[in-house]
């Protein structure tokens, strides 16, 4: 006969995974899901069944594992939820969609406290709401026996509204790029971190939970956009896929990106004037603050929430320039380490 297992107050230090078990935890993780508008089945079964009016699913997946991209002790459980979302509702946005749902598979150690999975189930949920998506399903298991890490694999899935998605080799020469959302501000952020600060907290807050401009994805689309990217290893290292995968060259205008993107005397200022950074490294090299760049005919009006940073044009070889300027050498002029996060790099 299987004993049950004993009922354990939340908050307790026995609250784990462990004692709960996995249903028990499931059970408490999806009490904060929310519910996603375009869910016919929910949680609870084998999967989920969503409507898809448009008969077409944009679908993305992002990998977050403690340590590399978050850590514990400096960021809420709600905070992780919330970006964990927001990187793959970014994506979403992105093509010219907008998000439907969540699937989130989680590898934990078994003294994980439930307490700590409740609340980043509340950050996912909290992100998704204004969109009307949510959590519908997903998995959740034991991680290695030597492993104090905590792995969360996300997949949002979204719907064009009958609209053709934005891709990433559409941009051509004389096109007008652009950008909507803020750049620099979650690489600052690290860095006052990495260095023990809690402040400025704009900066901070905008590492531990990103907030991505959703609506200026389906916008753009809309508009007329050619290509599109979200912004999540640095601007010049995602423009370049879409110079790649266009066959152009997109240069950027140095003091059109310094007007969209750097307050006067604002906080990028601040925190780089104490560390004897360039803030236009984070700007142009920073990642996850998931602003969307996108290129635009020239004729075109920019949708609201846009602002026109540079140009593409023809090029012998496919890149990234600002005012002309290579790249790499605009890198090392500003002091970066490189031109944006690359894995395995």
């Amino acid at each position: 006969m299987t004993r049950p297992r004993p009922l354990v107050p939340r908050g307790d230090p026995a609250d784990t995974v462990k004692v709960v078990g996995e249903f028990g935890v499931i059970g408490r993780v999806l009490a904060q899901a929310g519910t996603a508008r375009a869910a016919q089945v929910g949680p609870g079964d084998d999967a989920a069944v969503l409507r898809a009016p448009d008969r077409r699913v944009v679908a993305t997946t992002d990998v977050l594992v403690e340590g590399r991209h978050f850590r514990r002790d400096w960021s809420s459980a709600e905070d992780i939820g919330h970006k964990a979302a927001a990187a793959n509702l970014a994506d979403v946005a992105a093509m010219g969609g907008v998000a439907t749902a969540l699937l989130v598979g989680l590898a934990c150690p078994p003294t994980t406290q439930t307490a700590w999975l409740e609340g980043v189930a509340a950050g996912l949920a909290a992100e998704c709401a204004p969109l009307g998506a949510a959590v519908v399903g997903g998995d959740l298991v034991a991680a290695a026996a030597d492993s104090d890490s905590v792995v969360l694999s996300v997949t949002a899935l979204g719907d064009l509204a009958g609209r053709p998605p934005v891709l990433r080799s559409g941009a051509r020469p004389g096109d007008v790029v652009a950008l909507a959302g803020r750049l620099g501000w979650s690489a600052c952020g690290l860095a006052v971190l990495r260095r023990g600060f809690s402040s400025p907290i704009a900066v901070v807050a905008a590492h531990r939970r990103p907030t991505p401009p959703y609506a200026a994805g389906p916008g753009a689309a809309e508009a007329g956009a050619t290509a599109m990217c979200d912004v999540s290893d640095g601007l010049l290292a995602d423009l370049g896929h879409i110079a790649t995968g266009s066959g152009v060259v997109v240069d950027l205008e140095r003091a059109a990106v310094e007007r969209a993107c750097l307050e006067p005397a604002g906080p990028l200022q601040q925190v780089g004037s104490a560390l004897g950074v360039d803030p236009m490294a984070w700007v142009l090299t920073g990642g996850e603050d998931h602003a969307l760049v996108a290129t635009f005919p020239a004729r075109a009006a920019l949708p609201v929430g846009w602002t026109p940073v540079g140009r593409v044009r023809k090029g012998r070889t496919a890149g990234v320039q600002v005012d002309g300027e290579p790249a790499p050498d605009v890198v090392r002029a500003i002091g970066a380490e490189g031109a944006g996060h690359v894995h395995f790099g």
